[in-house]
């Protein structure tokens, strides 16, 4: 079971600036609770997301010394990257590649097609420097732009980025367009299609819905979830009104009444919990 904490998704879309310091103490907490992965945050323009200008300095600001959390840095294109690898404490680079056309050139300023030109190079950066590459499927369930969507679309896709030695994808909806019977079949489809792949999921819903799509997504086979503390967040870049994450308090509720064996710090994630409200009133 692998549990991924996303407070960069959360903050992204904050209007008012969070101060480093503050970042990095949430961060830090966070970092105890002993998630897998920790996607702190990321190396994109700062024009397009103000909110993370400053993750190079919450990165240094962060201790590492205690805890068997990695950490996740997203990035989008290879200039990000190129600064992203220079950091030892980062194990993962994410990458965003879009099966909506109009979603690449808005989240990337790049289409599908570069995208993947754009990946290839990651890869061989990631290869360089010891780092392992993530690439999210997004608009994976479906897109507000009325581009072309189907699962053998997504397929297609995901035959392509795999062919380029991509092993760890995450089917992403962050719109909140997923459906039960829309994870039912593409998340098992693809896993026995690409059985080497470690596939996830990174969903966002409104929160009446999220237990289908948990139950949907865990019912078929996947072991690999992203979420955020209270279900904080959205993508700004994906529509005008965000449509939250998947809160990580709900998905620890759903694994454990499976009897997954999670082995998390309740008390450092209860700590979490309560210093949050220092973060998101701002």
């Amino acid at each position: 079971m692998k549990l991924i904490e996303c407070p960069r998704d959360a903050m992204q879309g904050l209007p008012d600036f969070i101060p480093s310091h503050i970042k990095a103490q949430y961060i830090n907490k966070l970092l105890q609770v002993g998630f897998d992965t920790i996607d702190f945050g990321s190396f994109v323009s700062p024009k397009a997301i103000p909110q993370l200008k400053d993750t190079a300095e919450v990165l240094g600001m962060l201790d590492l010394s205690s805890t068997n959390s990695r950490l996740l840095s997203i990035v989008a294109n290879i200039r990000g990257a190129q600064e992203a690898v220079l950091h030892e404490e980062i194990s993962y680079l994410g990458f965003p590649f879009s099966v909506s056309e109009t979603f690449q050139q808005r989240n990337t300023n790049s289409n599908i097609a570069e995208s993947l030109e754009t990946i290839e190079d990651l890869l061989n950066l990631c290869g360089k420097h010891k780092k392992t590459a993530v690439v999210y499927l997004s608009m994976g369930f479906g897109n507000p732009y009325n581009d072309e969507w189907s699962n053998d679309i997504v397929e297609s896709l995901t035959h392509q980025l795999v062919e380029r030695g991509v092993g760890i994808l995450s089917l992403s909806d962050t719109i909140g367009v997923s459906t039960p019977d829309k994870i039912n079949y593409l998340f098992p489809h693809l896993v026995s299609r690409f059985p080497k792949v470690e596939f996830g999921v990174h969903l966002h819903s409104t929160p009446s819905t999220w237990e289908e799509k948990i139950d949907a997504a865990y019912q078929s086979g996947c072991r690999r979830f992203d979420s955020a503390l209270k279900g904080f967040g959205g993508c700004p870049m994906a529509t005008n009104s965000l449509t939250g994450n998947i809160a990580t308090e709900n998905v620890i509720s759903y694994l454990n009444r499976q009897g997954e064996e999670l082995n998390l710090n309740m008390e450092a994630w209860s700590e979490a919990m309560n210093f949050s409200s220092k973060v998101f009133q701002h």
